[in-house]
Parts: structure tokens; C-alpha cells; sequence
């Protein structure tokens, strides 16, 4: 778990310092701890390729992730997000992912980008 945490904390520290590409690096990581860490970096840079990027994250296998995925979307006003967000809104079976899917959403279609 240490290296996990260290992983962790590495990814925030790049996200700090927008470093967006070698935060994608780890998007694929077996861990949903660490994915779920880089959705949360994602949301901390506001740019169009942050939001591409989020895009595997909300289809992610983990209710955790998704979740996370949407935050970050909201967070930075990713409108490449948000009809991925809104099928999560609508269809999810997750209550959790559902419920922050649907706040996601509304935070996304109220701005204009």
C-alpha cells in the first residue's frame, strides 16, 4: 500500500504542476485507487485534453472512478464530457455514480462554453 499512496500522491503533485501527460500515463493503471486518482488530477486542469482524457475514466469498469470521473468533468466544465456524464446520469445501475453523474450534468449543461 505505500507504493500505492506514493503513486498517488505523485500524480497530484503533477497535477499541481499541469502535467497533464504524465498524469494519462497512469489512466491505465490496474489499481482503481490510482485511476481513480487521476480522474481527481484531471479535474485540477482545465483543458480540452484533460477532458478527452477523462473520457475512458467515465466508461471505467469501477463505480469509484466513474464517480470521480464526473467531478472532475464538473470541475472543469469538460463539455467533451458531457453527453458521457448524462448517459451516467440517465442509465447507471450505481446509486453513488448515479447521483453525482446526475450533478455533474447539471453543473455541465448550465455553462456555456
Amino acid at each position: 500500500m505505500a507504493f500505492e499512496d506514493a503513486l498517488k500522491d505523485k500524480i497530484l503533485k503533477l497535477a499541481s504542476k499541469q502535467k497533464l501527460g504524465a498524469i494519462i500515463k497512469y489512466s491505465g493503471n490496474s489499481s482503481e485507487e490510482i485511476r481513480m486518482t487521476v480522474a481527481i488530477a484531471l479535474g485540477m486542469i482545465p483543458t480540452y485534453d484533460s477532458g478527452m482524457a477523462l473520457i475512458p475514466l467515465l466508461r471505467d469498469t469501477s463505480p469509484m472512478v466513474r464517480a470521480s470521473a464526473c467531478e472532475s468533468a464538473a470541475a472543469i466544465h469538460a463539455k467533451v464530457c458531457e453527453e458521457y456524464v448524462k448517459k451516467l446520469a440517465f442509465t447507471e445501475t450505481d446509486l453513488n455514480v448515479k447521483q453525482v453523474a446526475k450533478r455533474a450534468f447539471d453543473q455541465l449543461k448550465d455553462k456555456v462554453a
